[in-house]
Formats: C-alpha cells, structure tokens, sequence
C-alpha cells in the first residue's frame, strides 16, 4: 500500500512546500544557477559538526538565502526556518554513517539527516533538483506542474472508485435488510473501501508537496472521502469474527495493513476481519450498527444498547416499538423514532435497488 510521509518528513516537505518563505529562497538559488546545503535546526548536536563559516543569526529572507549560497559552505537555519544561524560552514559528519550518495554535497546531507536526525535540503546546481533528507528518507522535490497533474489524475482516480464504492454500499444495504448478505459482499465493499483510503493517501502525500498550490485538491479530496471512514468502521463493527480477545482497532490495523496485493485475494480479507469461514458463498448476518448510524441523532451508546439486545439486524427489524423501549436509555419517543427510521431506510434501499 502507499505509505504516509513520517511525521518529521512530512513537516520538513511542508517548509519547503510552495507559498513559504524557504521555498522561495531555494527557487532563488535554482533560478541563478547555484547549489546548496542548508540543515535546518541549529541545536547543540549540529553545532558540534560545524567548522569555520561564520555566526550569522539574522532573520530569515530569501534574498539573504540565495546571496549566502554563492558561497559553498553550508547554511544553517533555525528549526522553524525563520533565522540564518551560520553560513558558509564546512559540515564534519561522523563518516561511519553509510550513504548511497555519490557527490560530496549529497553525502554530506545523508550522513547528516541520519546520524543527527534533522531535516537537511540540498540543491543541484548540476541537476536543478532539490532533494529532503530526513533520517533514512530522501524524497526529491518534483516541479510544482508535475505534482499538480499527478494529483489531479489521482483525484479522478477517487472519484471514479467513490462512484463505484457508493453503489456497492448501497446494494450490500438492500441485502442486509432482506437477510441475503454473503461474505463475498462484505468483502466485495471492503475492497473498495481500502482501494479509495489508499488513493486518498496518495493525494494527501501530493498535498503536502504542493503546499498552498494544494489548496484545491484539499477540498476536492475532502469532499470525496466523506463519510468513507465512518463507513469502513461500522461495517467492519458488523461482520467482524466474534473473537473477544480482538479489538475493534486491532481489525481496522489488520485492514490498513494489507498490501495492494493482499487487497485483491478475499481470503486475505476474511483472515482481517476473523470470520470463521473462507466460504465466500456463506450467509453472514449483519449485527446492525451501520444502518442504526444513519438514522439522525441517535447516540452511539443507544445504538450500542441496541445492538447488544438484539444482536442481529433482522431481530432489530423485527422488534416493536415496545421491544425497542425497553432498550436502556431509548425511551418511547426514541423508540418510534427508531422504528420509522428503520422503515424508511428499508424503503429507500429496496427503492434503488429496483
């Protein structure tokens, strides 16, 4: 699956992301021609590296940024990139610490990010690139239109799969309430569900690169992953094996967890969610939670009453209004309520399904 950017990266990417002071400065340095080295934190451990340059500490701006890089030291800026500590320094990292890089700048910057821990950006004077070096990680930064097309096709991407991913839902919800779900359904809108979430985590990795050119893949994101969590948490609630000794947490980490590979084999699936059977054929009872969630202002503590009463959706069709105010904390009035809502969620689902 597509993995999420590591804390530490990800805000080193977001102060070199476009629209931010910092980027400015390394736009600057591209735009002449030159290179550069700039760590940015200014802690005890990267002072103790640092030989010769000279003590600076003057306010961050990128014109002062690109008129230091004319010298080849390295510049060191605050942790939040809003002062120049030193400039013009010669980095001494321990020369232990392995590296794939080949050009001294290069090497440098690796040995540093993974022996100190601190976000360090090089610019290529030979190859007009910029590269982040946190830890172990190194991501080199993509022109700006690049990322905005990827992004944009990973957009229609989500959108096509939320289209799809709707209609399964809604067809595994007529199947629910006329008792026919099989395993193979359940699975088949889990797949769906996992397949937009990793999409989703896509985009958010372009997001952070694009900065405030981001903005509007943001909403469009955000507009289409509505309701997509909350989902994939309560159908997980519903047919997932009844092992007591297993969180409901523990399920949705197994999920995250597939690969792209895992994700396309239900058996996969099945394993996640611990049910008892591989047979995708096989019957399989909905315990209520999802449908009972769609039904406006009705606790999540009723709603687990309710479930625990009943423990299947069928009997919580099934119940009168009586039954129903029973339940601890319902009430006569929350019991019709419940019982209309239940019945228009039934005639809304047979509705679109014929």
């Amino acid at each position: 699956m597509v993995g999420r950017y590591s804390v530490v990266l990800r805000a080193a990417l977001a102060q070199v992301a476009p629209g931010r002071t910092l980027r400015y400065g390394i736009d600057r340095i591209l735009q002449a021609g030159m290179g550069g080295l700039l760590v940015i934190g200014d802690g005890p451990d990267v002072l103790s590296i640092c030989s010769g340059g000279f003590l600076l500490d003057a306010a961050f701006s990128p014109q002062r940024l690109s008129e230091l890089a004319k010298m080849d030291g390295a510049i060191i800026l605050a942790r939040d990139g809003s002062r120049i500590a030193r400039a013009n320094v010669h980095l001494v990292p321990d020369s232990a610490v392995p590296t794939s890089e080949t050009g001294t700048r290069h090497r440098t910057a690796e040995r540093v990010a993974r022996s100190l821990g601190v976000p360090v950006v090089t610019v290529s004077q030979r190859m007009s690139t910029i590269s982040v070096y946190v830890g172990g990680d190194k991501h080199e930064i993509e022109p700006v239109p690049r990322v905005v097309n990827r992004a944009n096709q990973a957009i229609s991407t989500l959108e096509r799969y939320r289209n799809r991913l709707d209609s399964d839902a809604t067809s595994l919800s007529t199947l629910e309430i006329e008792d026919l779900v099989t395993i193979r359904d359940v699975v088949n809108v889990l797949q769906r569900i996992e397949g937009v979430e990793r999409i989703a985590t896509e985009i958010e990795r372009y997001i952070v690169e694009l900065g405030e050119e981001g903005r509007l893949v943001r909403l469009q994101m955000v507009e289409l992953m509505g309701g997509v969590e909350h989902d994939r948490r309560q159908i997980v609630r519903d047919y997932r094996g009844d092992a007591k000794d297993l969180s409901l947490d523990a399920v949705l980490d197994s999920l995250s967890a597939l690969t792209t590979e895992d994700l396309i084999d239900p058996a996969e699936l099945v394993h996640a969610l611990r049910l008892p059977t591989a047979a995708l054929d096989a019957a399989v009872s909905p315990r209520g939670y999802r449908l009972l969630s769609r039904i406006p202002r009705l606790p999540e503590q009723i709603i687990e009453n309710i479930v625990t009463r009943f423990t299947s959706l069928q009997r919580i069709m099934r119940a009168t209004i009586d039954d129903l105010d029973d339940v601890e904390g319902v009430g006569a009035t929350r019991a019709t309520a419940i019982k209309d809502g239940l019945t228009r969620l039934a005639e809304a689902a047979i509705l679109d399904r014929y």
